[in-house]
C-alpha cells in the first residue's frame, strides 16, 4: 500500500522528518522521500538523541545517521543528558524528553531550516492516548493533545499501525526496535500491548472509535479555547474575567490567563481547582498560584496578576509631595482641582502617611464607623488595591484615604483656617 495519507497541502513546503529511527518514524521519512517529487515539497530530517539508554541509544543514533546518509536526506542531531536534566528540573525523564523534543524542532523551525517538522504520530497512538489520559482523569481538553499546533504536522494521524506496518514489510527498508518498548511495567506500553487489543476484541473498531473521539474533542476544544479568550480583560500586567463563567469556559480562561502571565508549565488543574473555589467567595479572598503569582476574587471577577511586596514603611504627615509603594501622594495648602478637601490642622500631632492594616477604623465624610476593611469593600475597591493606597492615619484611626475619601473628623467647616488638598497617582 502505498498511498497512505493525502499530502497535498505540503505542497512547496520544506518538512523536517523528527526520526528515532524506529518503525513509524523511518516509515514516515521513508514515505515523503518517495514522495517529495510528486508532490513538490522537500525533507530533511532531525534525531534526538536523549542519553537515556546509553550504548542503544548511541546505537540508534548512528543507524538513523546511516539512513540518512544512504537516503541523501540532510540530517540535524540534538543530543542531551536527559536524566541530568530531569533531576535538575525535578521532572519525570518522559516529561524532560518530550520537553527536549520540543525545543530541538523549536530550534529547527526558529533558525529557518524548515517551514514545518513531521512527527509520525499515527491513528493508534492517539486511541491509546485517549485511553491513557481518560484512566488519569483527563478532561476534554486533555484529549487533543496529539493534534497538529504550529509548526508541527502529523501526516499519519489518519493511518493505523496496521498500515504502517504492511507498508515497511511491502518496501522492506529497515528500522531498529526500542526494547523497553515491550516493557508492560510502563503504562503506555501495557495500554498498547494490553488494554487496546483487550478492548478491540470486546468492541470492533474500538481504536478507531476512540481516535474519530480526540478528533471531534479537539475541534470542541479549539471553540472553546476561542470563546474562552474573548473572555479575558488584559488591563496592564494583570487579566480579567468574570467569575460567573460557566465552567467549561471558566476552566479555560483560568489556564489561557496564566500562560499569558507567564505560567507556562508549572500549573495543574490543583491551581485550576483553587481559582474555581473563588466564584463562591467574597470579593478579597485570594489564592496563590506558582511562578510567585496570585489570583483573588475581586466583585464580579477573578484577577490573575503579580503581587506587590507590602509597604511597611510610614512618613510622618506634612505638606510635600510623597512616595509610597506604587503611588504617589501629594498635600497642599489650599484647594486643587479633582483632589480631597480636609482642615489642614485638624490632623494634628502624630498623624502618619501609610498604606492600610489590620485593625484600622474609618469614619467616612457624613457616615457611620466601621473597619477601613470594610468600607474599601463596600466601595468595591478590590482589597490588593486597597491595601496599597496610601491614607493618613493616627495609630488606627485613618482620617484620610487618597483618591477616594476623607473621614468626618477631618472635614472642612465654617471654623476651617487652612484647607488642603490631598491627592494621589500611581508611580511609573
Amino acid at each position: 500500500m502505498n498511498e497512505l495519507c493525502p499530502l497535498q497541502s505540503y505542497h512547496g513546503l520544506r518538512i523536517c522528518v523528527a526520526c528515532s529511527g524506529g518503525r513509524d518514524s523511518v516509515a514516515l521519512l521513508h514515505y515523503l522521500k518517495t514522495n517529495a517529487e510528486r508532490y513538490g515539497f522537500f525533507v530533511s530530517a532531525l534525531t534526538c538523541e536523549h542519553g537515556i539508554r546509553g550504548e542503544s541509544s548511541l546505537r540508534d543514533l548512528a543507524f538513523v545517521r546511516s539512513l540518512c546518509g544512504e537516503w541523501n536526506i540532510p540530517l540535524r542531531v540534538f543530543s542531551a543528558d536527559i536524566p541530568a536534566l530531569a533531576k535538575a528540573h525535578k521532572r519525570g525523564l518522559e516529561e524532560e524528553g518530550r520537553a527536549f523534543r520540543y525545543e530541538c524542532f523549536s530550534a529547527v523551525l526558529a533558525e529557518g531550516e524548515a517551514d514545518v517538522v513531521a512527527t509520525a504520530h499515527h491513528k493508534d497512538d492517539l486511541a491509546e492516548t485517549v485511553l491513557f489520559r481518560l484512566a488519569r482523569g483527563t478532561s476534554s481538553a486533555g484529549l487533543s493533545a496529539i493534534g497538529e499546533r504550529e509548526g508541527i504536522v502529523r501526516p499519519f494521524l489518519t493511518v493505523s499501525r496496521a498500515q504502517i506496518n504492511e507498508y515497511v514489510t511491502k518496501n522492506g527498508f529497515l528500522f531498529v526496535e526500542d526494547d523497553s518498548n515491550a516493557d508492560v511495567n510502563f503504562s503506555r506500553n501495557a495500554i498498547r500491548l494490553q488494554a487496546l487489543p483487550a478492548l478491540e476484541r470486546a468492541v470492533n473498531g474500538a481504536a478507531e472509535n476512540l481516535a474519530a473521539y480526540a478528533r471531534r474533542a479537539a475541534e470542541d476544544d479549539r471553540f472553546l479555547q476561542a470563546l474562552a479568550q474573548k473572555e479575558i480583560k488584559r488591563k496592564g500586567s494583570e487579566r480579567r474575567f468574570s467569575a460567573t463563567l460557566p465552567m467549561p469556559l471558566f476552566s479555560r480562561a483560568c489556564v489561557a490567563a496564566m500562560k499569558e502571565m507567564g505560567i507556562e508549565r508549572d500549573y495543574t488543574q490543583a491551581n485550576v481547582d483553587e481559582i474555581a473555589l473563588l466564584k463562591g467567595l467574597h470579593s478579597g479572598k485570594s489564592v496563590c498560584l506558582p511562578c510567585g503569582l496570585a489570583a483573588s476574587r475581586e466583585g464580579a471577577e477573578i484577577a490573575i496578576y503579580s503581587p506587590s511586596a507590602p509597604v511597611l514603611e510610614e512618613i510622618p504627615f506634612c505638606l510635600g509631595r510623597h512616595g509610597l509603594g506604587e503611588y504617589t501622594a501629594f498635600v497642599g495648602e489650599g484647594r486643587k482641582e479633582g483632589a480631597l478637601f480636609a482642615d489642614l490642622d485638624s490632623f494634628g500631632q502624630g498623624c502618619v502617611i501609610r498604606t492600610r492594616r489590620e485593625g484600622d477604623r474609618f469614619r467616612p465624610f457624613k457616615g457611620h464607623e466601621k473597619t477601613l476593611k470594610a468600607y474599601l469593600t463596600d466601595k468595591k475597591i478590590p482589597a490588593r488595591e486597597g491595601r496599597k493606597l496610601p491614607l493618613i492615619a493616627k495609630g488606627n484611626r485613618v482620617y484620610a484615604v487618597f483618591g477616594v475619601e476623607i473621614s468626618d473628623e477631618v472635614k472642612v467647616t465654617e471654623q476651617t483656617k487652612r484647607v488642603c488638598a490631598l491627592s494621589t497617582e500611581k508611580r511609573n
